[in-house]
């Protein structure tokens, strides 16, 4: 039964979308994919400069009509992997605010750990917790072989990748990493999700100034194409607004439901200021 011919849609959307946080967005790239001038050189260098530093933390209030529906944060830390080669440590929770955890309680978390130089991910943890939905995932990346080692709630498996795949959490860094915030530009991504390889469409649609705790700022509206259900939101469009400074944070996501929209606005991080 989809969620469509449910007698209540708004849980069906309620977890994809408070871990829309985790990022939002896309996904992987690959550097060919690249259009509006994003050369491949910047992608791979480790020594280029990144918009997000180690300790930066996001927290998110994702509304629905009004309803406060949850929070989400993202938080990155520097790490060293197992071979003594920097990495970054992206970690995200999604929990459900108190009213919609009566009837829908949503309390996921992951964990995706990415090469630095490469920018491609080693090894993401997730654990869904959405309703009487509970499975877990385990995701190991061998890109040089084109394998990855998946496991879903203890069933392993040896499934071929892409180039260049990212995962569903590393691909929001990747895309404020490389994708250059001018109207027009695109991106063609390629994610791992669920023990499937998807392709995702990334559009920059324009340039907007938007108002919140944040202040005032000029961002990129960008609609990212969803066409898997997965971690942040069943299929559908995402639009995502990330500011146009060196920071690139995404500061406001919206997805359409059925009736009205689900809404994630930035509370916590980049300047924003408490509400009185």
């Amino acid at each position: 039964m989809s969620w469509l011919s449910r007698p209540i849609f708004l849980p069906a959307r309620i977890g994809p979308i408070l871990c829309l946080l985790a990022a939002v967005l896309a996904g992987p790239l690959s550097p060919a994919d690249v259009s509006a001038e994003a050369g491949p050189g910047s992608i791979s260098s480790a020594s280029a400069s990144l918009p997000f530093v180690d300790g930066e933390r996001l927290a998110y209030d994702v509304t629905w009509l009004g309803l406060r529906a949850g929070i989400a944060t993202m938080v990155v830390q520097d790490g060293v992997d197992d071979r003594g080669r920097p990495q970054l440590m992206l970690s995200m929770t999604a929990r459900s605010s108190p009213t919609v955890t009566k009837f829908y309680p949503v309390d996921n978390r992951g964990l995706s750990q990415v090469d630095l130089e490469s920018f491609l991910p080693r090894h993401m943890t997730f654990a869904r917790r959405e309703g009487k939905r509970f499975n877990d995932f385990d995701y190991t990346f061998r890109h040089s072989e084109g394998l990855v080692t998946a496991v879903k709630d203890g069933k392993t498996d040896e499934l071929a990748i892409p180039p260049d795949v990212q995962d569903a959490m590393s691909c929001l860094y990747y895309v404020r990493k490389v994708l250059p915030f001018v109207p027009g530009a695109a991106l063609a991504l390629t994610v791992h999700h669920d023990k499937k390889n998807y392709k995702m469409d990334v559009r920059v649609e324009g340039l907007e100034t938007v108002e919140g705790l944040w202040g005032t700022r000029e961002t990129a509206r960008v609609v990212v194409i969803m066409p898997f259900q997965g971690i942040f939101l069943n299929e559908g469009n995402i639009r995502v607004w990330f500011t146009t400074d060196e920071h690139r944070v995404p500061v406001r996501m919206k997805a359409k439901v059925v009736i009205g929209s689900i809404v994630a606005e930035l509370t916590e991080g980049y300047g924003t200021v408490a509400r009185p």
